[in-house]
């Protein structure tokens, strides 16, 4: 039978992410999505409107009916992941959630998908059975070796194995175990990286592009409020957070992270609104040019997790992928606003006393004793009711060298990711939508968030289709196909 009469389902289908991945593969909409949520189907619907869709629990879809005669290609399968992350901590666990992945087997059981995909967690090999709330831990991956041994019986060919997204293009380190069962007695690809770390060999020799990284999906020209125009303040974490953040990332950092335009287009931030003229602390600065290099504008991204160390800091340098993007947005944009020295004499010269430090004034001194001594914290800092400790021309918080010029922050600014941009980060296209479902609906930002933390990288879905079901795929082999189908058949019409 011609595989051009195959169907594709995505079962557990959420928002998208999977049959975005498999559209951009195939060249179009997967025929049915199977998901319990109205607010996901409802996006998806918004998304892939030539999609079937099924808005019910999977266990209430025959697979017979749904297919409706039709053979099924592929299978795609992301059942609830949330009860074998090692993110749930030591909560209890549902036996009943652990166990959606079954569903796959009365599909293989009754229609035979030529190719069934499932992904999940790393920790999905562990799958086993329940005692009192928890796995029990002497039988781990017990049920997960029956699961593969009830695809064998059904007379499928199965491997398993770990991927990481940043490999195949998209901008997130988010690492998901994938199986691969078919039985059309080819053989299971995994798909070949793409992208790779900038510093390895194959890039270097450009035999792989270079891993995308945070910075390219920031909205570069989204305003980054003050943390200290703020009408309510930001509370004290989050301010440790970001000093710790401000000394690892810019301060200590040999090679900090310079905005893209980040020379010249800013130098000092007022209520929010970026400026072109830059400013000491009292007196205007002249015009800033692309070439007079007097300004510059630094960045790193903070993330809110509760912090097991005193000390702790979490973030990440913008020129790495980001890290794996959770249902709750905890990313936050930091950016440290820097003017290069003069005489070293904004603010205050560094042999004389700190000026006066205020409560709420934006000052150079505010910003420096906030770096250096943030809080009262006695081991690495001095309170700010203190005079200003020593400072050393080696050794003094706020100094900032970037290529061997010496900048001293003058404001710092922060805000929380926008959901467009997490949606790119898991390699999303720009024009999918996120913000209304086909209905007409809005979602909130954090609906959108919860949306996407739940989504699978399309590029997964999109290289693993590539690689496993290529007579499905866009391109020559694809056209070529369908000649043949045409010839051999004459009636089926299948326009590209």
């Amino acid at each position: 039978m011609s595989t051009l009469q195959e169907i594709i389902v995505d079962n557990f289908a959420g928002g998208g992410g999977a049959s975005t991945g498999i559209e951009i593969a195939v060249g179009r909409s997967v025929d049915i999505a199977i998901n319990h949520d109205p607010a996901a189907i409802a996006m998806h619907r918004a998304n892939h409107p030539e999609t079937e869709h099924y808005c019910e629990n999977v266990w209430e879809v025959d697979p017979r009916k749904a297919a409706a005669g039709r053979p099924v290609g592929l299978a795609w399968f992301s059942p609830d992941c949330k009860h074998f992350s090692k993110a749930k901590g030591g909560k209890p666990v549902n036996k009943n959630i652990r166990g959606l992945a079954w569903v796959a087997i009365r599909w293989a059981a009754t229609v035979k998908p030529r190719v069934i995909i499932l992904e999940n967690v790393e920790e999905f090999k562990t799958w086993g059975p329940v005692i009192d709330g928890q796995p029990d831990p002497n039988q781990k991956g017990r049920t997960f070796n029956s699961f593969v041994n009830a695809l064998e019986r059904q007379g499928y060919k199965v491997d398993w194995k770990e991927l990481r997204a940043c490999d195949y293009g998209a901008p997130t380190i988010r690492k998901r175990f994938f199986l691969i069962a078919r039985r059309d007695s080819r053989p299971i690809t995994w798909p070949k990286p793409t992208h790779g770390d900038p510093n390895s060999e194959e890039v270097k020799s450009k035999r792989l592009k270079p891993w995308r990284t945070a910075g390219e999906i920031i909205d570069w020209s989204a305003p980054c409020p003050s943390i200290f125009d703020r009408q309510k303040p930001l509370a004290e974490n989050t301010m440790r957070r970001i000093a710790r953040g401000i000394q690892k990332f810019i301060i200590d950092n040999p090679d900090p992270y310079i905005v893209p335009g980040g020379l010249g287009f800013l130098a000092k931030h007022y209520g929010g609104n970026y400026t072109g003229a830059g400013s000491s602390l009292d007196d205007p600065l002249h015009t800033v040019t692309m070439t007079d290099h007097n300004a510059l504008v630094t960045a790193f991204l903070a993330q809110y997790y509760t912090e097991t160390a005193p000390h702790e800091t979490r973030g990440q340098t913008m020129d790495t992928p980001i890290m794996t993007i959770p249902t709750a947005n905890r990313y936050a944009l930091v950016t440290s606003h820097l003017l290069k020295m003069k005489g070293q004499e904004y603010g205050a010269s560094l042999d004389k006393p700190l000026h006066t430090v205020t409560a709420g004034g934006n000052n150079f001194g505010e910003v420096r004793a906030f770096l250096m001594k943030y809080y009262g914290n006695e081991e690495n800092g001095q309170r700010l009711n203190e005079p200003l400790h020593t400072v050393t021309t080696k050794d003094r918080f706020g100094l900032v060298t970037v290529h061997g010029v010496d900048y001293q922050i003058v404001d710092i600014g922060m805000r929380m990711l926008e959901p467009r941009e997490l949606f790119a980060a898991q390699g999303f296209p720009s024009n999918y939508i996120i913000d209304v479902d086909a209905d007409g609906k809005r979602y909130s930002k954090s609906a959108q968030v919860a949306r996407c933390g739940n989504a699978v990288p399309p590029p997964f879905a999109q290289a693993l289709v590539n690689a496993n079901l290529p007579e499905l795929c866009v391109g020559s082999g694809r056209r070529l196909a369908i000649e043949r189908y045409r010839q051999a058949e004459g009636q089926l019409q299948f326009s590209i």
